[in-house]
């Protein structure tokens, strides 16, 4: 059974076609990218698979179940890092995170736990006691990612999880990642951080324009962008969603000042 299924997901604001009937399948276990120009759909996507926004038409399941049928079900076995970060401010980063735990029906002392050595591995054992209204960007986004993985999900949503974020706590982000997709979880990952997607993730998808364009193994990309085995991501991806080379693209374009 698939850990992430949308079927003719379709998503309109008033004559607006956010999504386009998309059909999409993650399977257990996989590290899935997920590649868009600004614009595609992608985080429109995201927050309908994870029942943040109600889809116009079409179907959302995780694991099987439907995310707007059953929600309380279905969330359970769910971790998410929205777009928009969306934190109790007036709460510490300790606070927070245990909060999310019991939410989650993890027990005082297992949340405790497991607070502590999330807010650690993030680098935020020594602001951990301060209010997160006071957080820099990236403090938060790693506070955010604490408490999407505490209950240590079955699928774990990621929309742009290193932005912000410095190369230290990027690597310690990597890390955990790894070894919570080595005990089974799926992830779902969304960035525009080309170099870090072609490292992680076993299987890529690409929206553009509401619509998934291309979907595959790096290699197999590679053969429907025609590129070599040489070629990079960002060249697939280009190539995929339509893109103008460098050179065509600022063909006629120019700053007057810089003529």
């Amino acid at each position: 059974m698939p850990a992430v299924e949308a079927i003719q997901l379709t998503r309109t604001f008033g004559p607006k076609v956010a999504v386009d009937h998309l059909d999409l399948t993650v399977n257990e276990g996989e590290f899935y990218g997920f590649l868009g120009p600004n614009g595609a759909g992608k985080s429109t996507t995201i927050k309908m698979l994870v029942g943040l926004l109600r889809p116009t038409s079409g179907q959302a399941r995780i694991a099987g179940i439907d995310i707007w049928q059953e929600p309380l079900r279905a969330k359970q076995m769910i971790g998410v890092l929205p777009e928009g970060l969306a934190l109790y401010e007036r709460l510490t980063a300790r606070e927070f995170v245990r909060f999310v735990g019991a939410m989650y029906g993890l027990s005082m002392r297992d949340a405790a736990q497991r607070t502590d050595e999330l807010l650690a591995l993030m680098d935020l054992d020594a602001d951990a006691d301060k209010l997160i209204v006071d957080y820099s960007q990236g403090m938060r986004k790693k506070t955010a990612l604490a408490a999407a993985i505490i209950h240590t999900p079955r699928v774990i949503f990621l929309d742009e999880p290193f932005e912000g974020v410095d190369a230290i706590s990027g690597r310690a982000i990597r890390n955990v990642l790894q070894q919570l997709r080595a005990r089974g979880a799926t992830i779902f990952f969304s960035s525009h951080i080309l170099e870090v997607v072609e490292r992680l993730c076993t299987r890529i998808g690409v929206i553009a324009q509401g619509r998934l364009v291309a979907q595959g193994t790096l290699a197999e990309l590679r053969t429907l962008a025609q590129t070599d085995e040489h070629g990079t991501l960002e060249d697939i991806f280009l190539r995929t969603v339509g893109a103008a080379d460098e050179s065509q693209e600022g063909a006629g374009r120019s700053l007057s000042w810089l003529a």
